[in-house]
């Protein structure tokens, strides 16, 4: 299972949101920074990633999102949101550029388990 995770850095540490998913065991398929606008894509794969990913980044409203999420300590409010995750394996699936959004086929790496 793969999904896409967006930042919008400087409104966020962008290093913290990755060692995050790293630190939960998923592995980095893709990573592109953009520019305008300045945003950080990750592409993710690992078992039950898009659950987890939406789990890490924490309730759209910040106010609402819990201690620990990226929302809950980067976000200051909704219209300044500092990250997207896809919301279902099929979104994913679409953000991860194999419909071209985010990144083209060939720009994703294939990890294997050590």
């Amino acid at each position: 299972m793969a999904t896409a995770v967006a930042s919008n850095p400087p409104q966020c540490k962008v290093g913290e949101i990755i060692s995050k998913f790293e630190r939960k065991g998923f592995q980095i398929i893709g990573l592109k920074l953009f520019r305008p606008p300045k945003e950080l894509v990750e592409a993710l794969e690992g078992s039950s990633v898009v659950a987890a990913a939406r789990k890490f980044i924490g309730a759209t409203n910040p106010l609402k999102a819990e201690p620990g999420t990226i929302r809950g300590d980067f976000a200051i409010d909704v219209g300044r949101n500092v990250v997207h995750g896809s919301d279902s394996p099929e979104n994913g699936f679409q953000e991860l550029g194999i419909l071209g959004l985010w990144f083209h086929e060939d720009e994703l790496v294939e990890w294997e388990q050590q």
